[in-house]
Parts: C-alpha cells; structure tokens; sequence
C-alpha cells in the first residue's frame, strides 16, 4: 500500500490530513458555545439564550448547546480546543465579502489552502491530494498545485464500462516522459485506487455511526479516504444554511445537530489516526448580541471557530473574552474579533508541515495562537 500512494501521489508516506469545515451564513457563535456566566448575554437574548441548567459545562464560563452535546466527549478527551470571539478584519457584515476575504486569507491571489499546498515542502499535485467535497471549487483551495471537486466517490470515474478506456490512456501516458504523462498516470493511478475503494463495503470503527445528511456522509468518505492511505493532505467541505434573521432556532439547530453528529462519528470513527489529522471549523461571521423581534439575530462581527485533532491543546476555549457590555460591544452591537482566523490556521498548518507562513497569509502580522503544546 505504502508502494501505491508513493507512486499514486508523490508525497511518500505522509499521513497528515487537514479538513476544513466552512459554516456558511454566519453561524452563531454566541448559541453554539454560550458564555453561560456573562449577564450581558441574557439581557441580549432574554427569548432565544441557552439556558445555564440545559448547557452543557466546559470551563465553568461557557457552555455547550445541548443540541451539539455529541462533542462533548472529544472536548473532556482533550481532542478539541474551540476559540471564541475569532473571526477577520471585514467589517461589511456581507456574505459575499466576508467569505471572500476569508477563503482568500487577505487581499491576495489564489487561497490560504492553495498557497498552503504550493509553498509547503516537497509539494505534491496528485489528483488525491486536496479534495472539494461538494459542487464547485471553494475559493480556499484556488491555486493549489492540484484540487479535486466531487461530490462523492461515485464521482471519481471515467464512467461506467471504462476498463477499455483506462487501458488506452495508460499506454498514451506511459509513452509521455513530460509534465502531462506524469500526471495523467497520477490520474489514472488515483482512479484504480477509488475503484477498488468502491468495491469494498466501508465499515465504520470504535462504535461511530454517521447520519444520513449530506455533511456526515462526507465526513465518512474523507475518513474513508484517509484511512485507504491514498495521500489526503486536504480537503474542503461545506456545511450551509447558517443565516437566521428570523426564527433562529428552527433555522440553526438543525444545522448544529448535523454539525455535532458529523464531528462527533468521524472523532470515534478516525481512533487513533486522528493524531496525524486535524479539522478546523470556521465561518465568515458571527450574530448580533441581541436577538431581534422576530426571535433571529443580524448579522454580526465574532463567532467561534473549532480545533479537533492531534497534538491540540483541547478541553479549553481559547482566546480572549471582551465580556458583553455596550461599551465592548462593535458597530451595532456586536461581538468584537478579537483572534483573527489566520492565528488559528497558522499553528495547524505549522503542524501539517509549513515552514514559510508569510507566504501563505501575506501582508499580514501573524501572532499565532498557542494551539499546541
């Protein structure tokens, strides 16, 4: 096996995987991991606020909503670290720029996640490298070296009855010595590989059953991938439908639950092979402090972001906490960034093998996050 992802992707034996889960619509961080001793949080949300008896205790501050209380055992195991009040410097409060800004890690060509992938030592352009699970390619993922978009494995393929197909365009490849054939044979060797994926009934470990929802079937091809060893160091998955300027619970707990029960299969599924991968949860903005008339929230400025994986400092909420008072408080009323993304990525991408951060998030002033011991 070691001899086919060698040969299928270039990278040798490097086990480490990175999954990027982008929460899209502005998902609330203030109701997903609560500040159950802030005053300032029940004036704001005196209807909508999770209630300190139904919360699930973290650190004696904050608290877990019960709908995501599937992630409580990685969180007590010390497997996942959350850091509050996180976002960007955009301030437009617009889907399109916030997410923009982003996924591009700054005003700046091309992705962090493509840079990540370009700039990182003995850089590999497989087919299998980086994966786009969904219908398009993120803007995260622009300019790596190679990126994949599917929806599914079933995706993977030439089509039906393409033995004869795949025959023909080995012996082309095998005859071109350039750029081309080597990554036409990448190509067709990362095809045989998912074949046979497919042809095998995929069984899930440790107890882990995944729902039937879009994201948690995804997050089962990728721990499906990464344990068949085909040379996954990155993959993109997208979880929709955060925005809620009204009626937030009935928008947003659904949301949340497929968030927990998707985290929380792939963390009892993935055993110990989770010390060599890491999934990092953001999105592009948080929710007003206050709730508004129709029991929804605006859009806002913070949220959290999650770190689940190896190595990570977990069973912490990282960060500093402004407190909620009027005058902390952003624009409108909003929960103030206090930890820019980018230093949070920074430390999990020191770990997955960069070396050069500034060229991954350029013209900015990285004060990395203390993610790991």
């Amino acid at each position: 096996m070691e001899q086919l992802q060698s040969y299928a992707t270039g990278n040798g034996d490097n086990p480490r995987s990175l999954v990027v889960v982008f929460l899209r619509g502005g998902a609330d961080g203030l109701n997903m991991i609560a500040p159950l001793e802030d005053d300032g949080y029940y004036k704001a949300r005196p209807r909508i606020a999770i209630k300190k008896a139904e919360a699930i205790p973290l650190n004696g501050f904050f608290g877990l909503n019960p709908i995501m209380k599937e992630l409580a055992p990685a969180y007590r195991d010390g497997m996942l670290a959350i850091v509050h009040a996180a976002g960007s410097e955009d301030s437009t409060r617009s889907h399109f720029e916030a997410q923009d800004l982003m996924e591009h890690g700054g005003v700046v060509a091309g992705g962090w996640l493509g840079r990540f992938l370009r700039f990182r030592p003995n850089a590999s352009s497989s087919a299998l490298t980086a994966i786009a699970l969904g219908r398009a390619m993120p803007e995260c993922l622009r300019g790596a070296p190679a990126a994949t978009v599917l929806r599914s494995l079933e995706d993977f393929s030439l089509g039906e009855n393409s033995t004869a197909l795949q025959r023909q365009l080995a012996r082309l490849y095998a005859a071109q010595t350039d750029l081309l054939g080597g990554a036409g044979r990448d190509t067709l060797d990362a095809l045989e590989r998912i074949r046979k994926l497919r042809a095998a009934e995929y069984k899930p470990e440790h107890g882990a059953a995944y729902s039937h929802d879009e994201f948690s079937q995804g997050m089962k091809q990728i721990a499906r991938l990464i344990k068949a060893r085909v040379g996954l160091e990155a993959v993109s998955i997208d979880v929709d439908g955060w925005d809620s300027h009204l009626n937030q619970s009935a928008i947003m707990d659904p949301q949340m639950t497929r968030l927990a029960q998707g985290l929380s299969a792939f963390y009892r599924d993935m055993g110990s092979l989770l010390q060599t991968t890491t999934v990092v949860v953001m999105t592009e903005f948080g929710r007003r402090v206050s709730e508004n008339s129709a029991f929804g929230t605006d859009h806002g400025r913070g949220s959290v972001m999650f770190v689940l994986g190896g190595g990570v400092q977990g069973g912490r909420v990282h960060g500093p906490w402004p407190g909620l008072t009027n005058e902390v408080l952003e624009g409108p009323g909003d929960l103030p960034v206090l930890t820019n993304y980018r230093n949070v990525l920074a430390p999990v991408l020191q770990r997955h093998g960069a070396e050069d951060l500034g060229k991954i998030f350029p013209e900015f002033k990285l004060e990395p996050l203390l993610l790991y011991a």
